[in-house]
Parts: structure tokens; C-alpha cells; sequence
């Protein structure tokens, strides 16, 4: 194995990395574990299947399945938190897209290859043929539980006493968004103008 996700994440996550190494350790995430192409986010590079080396239970998944080198959707999740405490919200919402179960069955070709529910989580998604982007074990709610968390986050508002205040990572593109926020028998409805969109969105 040469890069796992979960120690990339949680360099951020944690607040143990310096700022620069944890930047670059999601740098690296990027460019070794999404595949923009296959829709997926693996959790670690390659899969155990042709070492001496007993990694545990793992091993005992064919490569490309679940934590054998798949999407492990925990740890794709926590990717997404990892972006976003980084302030990067392009990235951090380009990889909650790529999560997003409904988008893995835009088309019929789509639908044929994923073979799951679109509308729940799968813990996992393949990632080596004949079955890269088959889904796996669905109605996962842990995974389902870190995607809200997640999304929730990002954008988000953070609470300190009684003050509210944008707590927002988004991407460049959006020109506003809006967020609804319900504390105890309060509803706010708060609208952000992006001052600086995108020129390429």
C-alpha cells in the first residue's frame, strides 16, 4: 500500500499536522486516490492481492472490493471534511458530488453498472474490473450519518454563545447560497452573496 486515505484525512481532521504537510497530504489524496474518470474515491492504493504481508480481514476481500481498495464511503466522507477544514471548497464539493448516490445513475448505463438503491448510501463502491463503480452494501448509515455531517458542514454555520456566523466553504462557482438554520424554537434564513465567483464558472 502506498497511500490511505484515512491517515491523509485525519492529518487534517485532528489538527496534528502542520498546515503544510496536511495540505500536501490532500494534495496527495487527489492525485492518487480520486479517479474524476470512474466516479470513484478509493481508500487506499493499490489493494493487498499480491504481498506476503497480513494487513487483517481486508485482505480477505478480492482487490477492489470494500476495504480491500474500493470506495470505502467513511473514509471518502471524511475526505470531504478534510477538504473543507482546509477552506479548498471547490474540492470539497466536487468530491461530495462524486458521493452523491444519485448521480451514479444519470443514465442507463450508469444505472446498469452501479446495480444498487440511488437513493441510500453504499458503504462501498468497487473499483477493479469487471465491477469497477458496482455498489455495494447499502442503507449504510454509518456512511450515510459522516455524508450528512458532511454536507452540513460544508457550507455551515457555527454557533459561539448566542451569535450565528457564516461558517461557509463553497465553491467559487456558487454566486449565493442560502442557508436555513433551526435553533431550538428559531428558524434563520440566511443569505450569502460569494463577493468573488468564479470567471470560469
Amino acid at each position: 500500500m502506498r497511500i490511505d486515505s484515512i491517515a491523509q484525512s485525519w492529518s487534517v481532521i485532528s489538527g496534528a499536522a502542520d498546515p503544510i504537510r496536511a495540505a500536501r497530504a490532500m494534495s496527495a489524496v487527489d492525485t492518487h486516490l480520486i479517479r474524476r474518470d470512474e466516479s470513484l474515491a478509493l481508500l487506499f492504493t493499490p489493494p493487498f492481492d499480491r504481498t506476503i504481508a497480513d494487513p487483517g480481514y481486508i485482505k480477505g476481500y478480492p482487490p477492489g472490493i470494500r476495504e480491500n481498495g474500493g470506495q470505502y464511503t467513511h473514509a471518502a466522507t471524511w475526505s470531504v471534511i478534510a477538504y473543507a477544514l482546509l477552506g479548498q471548497g471547490n474540492n470539497a464539493w466536487e468530491l461530495f458530488s462524486l458521493l452523491n448516490p444519485i448521480n451514479r445513475t444519470s443514465t442507463r448505463a450508469d444505472v446498469h453498472r452501479y446495480k444498487v438503491e440511488p437513493y441510500v448510501v453504499a458503504a462501498d463502491v468497487y473499483s477493479v474490473a469487471p465491477h469497477v463503480g458496482r455498489g455495494g452494501w447499502t442503507w449504510y448509515t454509518g456512511s450515510a450519518g459522516w455524508m450528512y455531517r458532511a454536507a452540513s458542514r460544508d457550507p455551515g454555520i457555527s454557533r459561539a454563545g448566542n451569535e450565528l456566523a457564516p461558517d461557509s466553504v463553497h465553491p467559487e462557482k456558487w454566486p449565493r447560497f442560502e442557508i436555513v438554520y433551526k435553533y431550538r424554537s428559531s428558524r434563520y434564513e440566511i443569505l450569502i452573496d460569494n463577493p468573488w465567483p468564479s470567471a470560469a464558472a
